[in-house]
């Protein structure tokens, strides 16, 4: 099961360290009682969808023979005025490049990545069972 653990800096700081190894530094703003060292949690939500799509479009564009020289995924998330503040709607602009992109292929890859692959994207419109845990050390 993948995991993250993350570790309390100071102020609203916080490290985030992944199953891979990987550390992402999280902070709020001054108006919150931050640095801003880095991004907010719902920022890295909406990356994480974005970086999810992208690896699946650009594996299927290259399954098809298309010659990609660059996307970019521009994700804008919609979040309700209450708390939890959650995101109420997300939207995608897909920026493909490329050198004679057949517009199916494109098309195709960006449809495959939304309604099959992208796990980031099933995981955020189905209910999804979050359970949890307290312990409190001394």
């Amino acid at each position: 099961m993948p995991e993250a653990n993350i570790r309390y800096v100071e102020g609203m700081e916080f490290v985030a360290k992944t199953e891979s190894g990987h550390e992402v530094v999280m902070d709020a703003g001054p108006e919150f009682g931050g640095h801003d060292k880095g991004p907010r949690p719902m920022e890295l939500l909406l990356a994480g969808l974005g970086g999810c799509t992208a690896m699946d479009i650009i594996s299927i564009l290259k399954k098809k023979r298309q010659e990609v020289t660059g996307l970019e995924i521009k994700v804008k998330g919609e979040r309700a005025p209450e708390h939890p503040k959650k995101y109420t709607g997300i939207e995608l602009l897909f920026l493909v490049t490329g050198n004679n992109l057949s517009e199916d292929a494109v098309k195709r890859a960006v449809e495959l990545s939304m309604d099959k692959y992208c796990s980031a994207k099933a995981t955020l419109e189905e209910g999804t069972e979050v359970t949890y845990h307290y312990n409190i050390q001394k």
